[in-house]
């Protein structure tokens, strides 16, 4: 398994009836997209949450949280989640939330 697909079908669970909902395989996992945007996804065991410059600074202070780094230069705006916090409905649905919360305030691709 090159991603935790169980975790990316709880994602689609929360996601799917949204308008503009798609999801894409990306960087070795899947991103779930809101009119194009990403808002977040899912990378080997981790969420990825596009929070947005201005939250950046406040979601990495939150527990579990990291910087998103895959590459060897970290993405300022989104942060990476260890799937073994997320065992709790609560923790993955306030995290989604935050990412559809930022890919809603930007224009559709």
């Amino acid at each position: 398994m090159a991603y935790n697909e169980t975790l990316a079908a709880r994602i689609h669970d929360r996601m799917a009836n949204l308008p503009g909902y798609e999801e894409k395989k990306m960087f070795g996992g899947v991103g779930c997209l809101l009119n194009g945007n990403m808002a977040c996804g899912v990378h080997k065991e981790h969420l990825i949450v596009r929070v947005g410059p201005d939250n950046y600074e406040e979601a990495l202070a939150e527990p579990l949280s990291k910087v998103f780094d895959i590459t060897g230069r970290a993405m300022r705006g989104w942060v990476m989640i260890d799937s073994i916090g997320l065992d709790s409905d609560e923790l993955l649905d306030k995290w989604v939330h935050k990412g559809v919360t930022f890919a809603m305030t930007l224009p559709p691709k």
